[in-house]
């Protein structure tokens, strides 16, 4: 059952299933936002101190488009697993 919102607002479904009923706020967002440049920064200068030879490895050749459909498959895996919101 849903809980009514204390400002007498319509009540929200809780789509993460967490019982808590609310949407992230600016502080969750910003946070990702601030770790997703992170690790983008990150893999840059790990990048750039490479061998040549690995530096040729990440330009050259697809490393970086097979990331990202491993990264998606994984997760639309983990969501499909994921037993649903009673």
């Amino acid at each position: 059952m849903v809980e009514p919102r204390p400002d007498g607002g319509p009540a929200a479904a809780d789509p993460v299933g967490t019982g808590v009923g609310r949407t992230p706020g600016w502080r969750e967002v910003l946070t990702v936002a601030g770790l997703v440049v992170a690790v983008v920064l990150g893999a840059a200068f790990l990048t750039g101190i490479l061998p040549t030879a690995g530096q040729d490895v990440v330009f050259r050749t697809p490393l970086a488009i097979v990331v990202i459909v491993v990264g998606t498959v994984g997760l639309l895996v983990r969501l499909a697993r994921r037993p649903p919101v009673a």
